[in-house]
């Protein structure tokens, strides 16, 4: 109200030129939106910093490297589901003096030997996973060691949650020495809160035709678009796993890269070597120029992850109901303009 009636006195003053009466209007207006939005998403992060959430993280990994084989049945029963019947006791008497299993035990606590600040970016993270999933049931969360599966960092169901720390231990570590250097940048403790709301994201995102390009983007758009919602104290390059020059570039090029997708006729396109070229983990994005190792890779996950954004900040759909939506749906109601 108070916004028309300054708008109103304004437009009154006849010494004031049209077109600059025009531009003051649209930045008056952009003023009021943002003030709004940010009130609202203050309102919001208030009512999340109540929520009560029952964290308890278990550290098996250190229970397993501080007991003795006569702990062992104790282990077993306490947490089965880590104990392949497949292996006699005898393989996990033999692990727990094995050298490599002590190196690993040794890397791990000299980079977590400071759990607090890890633990709190978890429970931030099931404070707000809750607030958009009321029903959610704080499952158990256990941290293990995975002899650096960096593939399986996190491992999500309904009532149990796994974190392999020694796959978080930092990119310069020995124990990536052989691996690629895009694979290497988010093996560190910064990215456990991302993976978790990955690793959920997957449970929570119905979208079970990913045949075109676009609906891949879509995708992993609405996983993005839940890391907003759910890590929004993460900065956007941690959320997509990128450097910070390298969010920077994506951003530069966002008109480019949109113009580019648009005049090769990607968007409906099924051919899954485009998955290789922008969507799955890669040194670089591949559109065949000489500016290709410039490029991060998955940038067509950071194209959809837009195009997402364009479509929640241009409707009023439930949250529910965008992460079921069709790929189209979402594509033809975004009113996406990248940013030139």
């Amino acid at each position: 109200m108070w916004l028309n009636r300054f708008l109103n006195a304004i437009l009154k003053t006849k010494e004031i030129p049209f077109q600059l009466l025009y531009v003051l209007k649209t930045v008056v207006f952009l003023l009021f939106f943002a003030t709004f939005s940010c009130q609202n998403s203050t309102k919001v992060e208030k009512e999340i910093s109540e929520i009560a959430v029952n964290l308890n993280i278990e550290r098996f990994d250190q229970l397993f490297a501080n007991s003795d084989p006569s702990e062992l049945p104790t282990l077993k029963q306490n947490y089965p589901f880590l104990f392949s019947k497949r292996y006699a006791d005898s393989v996990w008497i033999n692990r727990m003096s094995d050298s490599i299993q002590q190196l690993q035990n040794k890397a791990v606590d000299s980079v977590f030997d400071n759990f607090s600040s890890t633990e709190s970016e978890i429970y931030n993270f099931y404070q707000h996973l809750k607030y958009y999933k009321k029903a959610l049931k704080t499952p158990r969360v256990i941290t293990v060691l995975s002899d650096v599966d960096y593939r399986n960092k996190v491992v999500v169901t309904d009532s149990i949650v796994l974190i392999a720390l020694d796959t978080y231990l930092g990119a310069e570590h020995e124990f990536y020495s052989s691996f690629y250097d895009y694979i290497k940048q988010n093996l560190n403790k910064d990215q456990i809160v991302s993976d978790l709301a990955a690793a959920y994201a997957e449970r929570l995102i119905y979208q079970p035709k990913r045949a075109t390009f676009l609906e891949e983007m879509i995708y992993f758009g609405k996983q993005l678009y839940l890391k907003d919602l759910l890590i929004p104290f993460k900065e956007n390059n941690e959320k997509i796993g990128y450097f910070p020059e390298q969010y920077e570039w994506a951003q530069d090029n966002e008109f480019y890269i949109w113009q580019y997708f648009v005049e090769k006729e990607l968007l409906y396109e099924t051919d899954r070597k485009l998955l290789a070229r922008f969507i799955i983990p890669a040194p670089f994005s591949r559109f065949n120029l000489e500016l290709d190792s410039e490029s991060p890779g998955r940038l067509g996950q950071y194209i959809g992850w837009q195009i997402v954004k364009s479509y929640m900040e241009n409707n009023t759909t439930p949250l529910q109901q965008l992460l079921q939506m069709e790929a189209t749906e979402i594509f033809n109601n975004a009113k996406f303009k990248p940013k030139k």
